[in-house]
This record gives structure tokens, C-alpha cells and sequence, in this order.
């Protein structure tokens, strides 16, 4: 392969590692450090590379090479993350070929494990009622935030694997929770309406992205990091707007 071919495969290679991380919910730190790590051991010299969380753009200075690489779409999959990482470490220590991280790359972006529905729609129920116990609530409403949690995350996630709209899946899954708490509570069936509600909306809240956004910042990348803050204030306030809508007319 002559220098030029495989320049292009090695800026391929280090897009799609950098594509897949920040899909996954990466912070820009450990992104920066995997990207420049392929690319170095990939032979390619002195390498630009510009990442946010909407596009990465890298150049190769040598052959002349710039190439750009639009991201649509982020969630949270640490799985990912941790085999990109293991990927460039291996390729590091010469144990993997060009060739066959750019094989394997594309593999993961298919073949990788997620947690299917129902074991995250479990996993959002016994997060909710535990986090009300951990918070001072009842044991008596342990279970209608067990419920509430769990309808609330099935509303969220069905919108936002259906329809793809960005705010709006935050917002009715706080609103369903509001409404199921309001209800359990006027039927007696729940003692604290705020409590059941505070443990039921803890699955939607953005901790993650709001993570990274404070480690973005302090380590540099203000763009990504304000951008990142950003979205987690938005998926908050619709948050809170669901809420607010229920307090105000139910």
C-alpha cells in the first residue's frame, strides 16, 4: 500500500474511532487522546485534528488529506467508548493492523452489545424507587415510583427512538410521571406526590452529558463543553416543564 493509500485509511480509521466515542458519550478528553494516538501510530505526521460534538475535522498536512465528518446523533454506550479505547491501545502496542481496526471499527458500529428495552425499562424502575428511599421517602410509595419511573422511561424512550425529536421525549416522560403521581396520590394510593416524582424523573435527568460538559471545560475544549452544557440544560428544563405542567393544571 503506497503512503498515500494508507494515509487516507488511517484518517478513515481515526474518524470513524472519533465518530463512534462521541455517538457514545465521550468526553473531548478521552476522544482527543484516542484519535491523535491511532493517528500517530498510523504513521501519519503531525496530524490536525478539530472535534465537537456536531463534526470532526481532521487534516494530514503531508498528503494533503482534510476530511470532515458530520455527527447526527449521541447517546450514552460506554461499551463503545471502552472498546475504541482498548482498539487504539492494541494498535499502539502493534498487536492489531491498520487493516484490521478499520475492519473491526466497522464491526462495532452494528455488533456492539446494548442493553435491550425491557432490561432498561426494569433497570429505570428500581432507580426510581430506590433513589426515593435514598431521599427520605415513604417505603410507601416505593412502589408507585417503581411504576411511575418505569411508564415515564417507556414514554421517553418511545419517543425518542420513534420520532427522533430532540427535548420533546424529555418533556412528555416527566409529564407521565407527573400525571401517574398525581394519581396515585389523590386515590391514596401514594403519600408524596413530590417524592414519587423526584425518584421517577431521575432515569430522564442528564447527568452523563452534564459530566462531560464540566470535564470538557476544565480541560479546554470550551466549544464542546458549552455545548454539551447546553443540551443537558434544555433536557433539564423540558424536564421541569413537564412538572410545571401538571402542578399548574392537575
Amino acid at each position: 500500500m503506497n503512503e498515500m493509500k494508507r494515509d487516507e485509511l488511517a484518517m478513515e480509521v481515526v474518524l470513524t474511532a472519533g465518530k463512534l466515542m462521541i455517538e457514545s458519550g465521550a468526553d473531548m478528553t478521552r476522544v482527543d487522546d484516542t484519535m491523535y494516538r491511532l493517528a500517530k501510530n498510523a504513521g501519519i505526521k503531525e496530524p490536525r485534528i478539530f472535534e465537537t460534538t456536531t463534526g470532526i475535522m481532521m487534516s494530514a498536512p503531508k498528503s494533503k488529506l482534510t476530511r470532515i465528518e458530520p455527527i447526527n446523533e449521541r447517546s450514552i454506550n460506554l461499551e463503545v467508548v471502552s472498546r475504541v479505547n482498548d482498539l487504539s491501545r492494541a494498535f499502539q502496542r502493534g498487536e492489531l493492523s491498520l487493516e484490521e481496526v478499520d475492519e473491526r471499527l466497522n464491526r462495532m458500529k452494528t455488533t456492539t452489545p446494548f442493553f435491550v428495552f425491557p432490561w432498561q425499562l426494569l433497570a429505570a424502575a428500581i432507580v426510581s424507587s430506590t433513589l426515593l428511599v435514598m431521599y427520605g421517602g415513604s417505603f410507601l410509595d416505593f412502589f408507585p415510583a417503581f411504576f411511575a419511573g418505569g411508564i415515564g422511561y417507556a414514554v421517553y424512550w418511545y419517543i425518542n427512538t420513534r420520532f427522533k425529536v430532540k427535548f420533546v421525549s424529555e418533556f412528555l416522560g416527566a409529564l407521565v410521571i407527573g400525571l401517574f403521581a398525581s394519581f396515585v396520590v389523590r386515590f391514596h394510593l401514594g403519600t408524596s406526590m413530590g417524592m414519587i416524582t423526584i425518584g421517577a424523573v431521575m432515569p430522564l435527568v442528564p447527568g452523563v452529558p452534564l459530566t462531560n460538559a464540566v470535564r470538557d471545560v476544565l480541560a479546554g475544549h470550551i466549544l464542546s463543553g458549552i455545548s454539551r452544557g447546553t443540551e443537558a440544560l434544555i433536557s433539564a428544563c423540558a424536564i421541569g416543564f413537564g412538572i410545571a405542567v401538571v402542578l399548574r393544571f392537575f
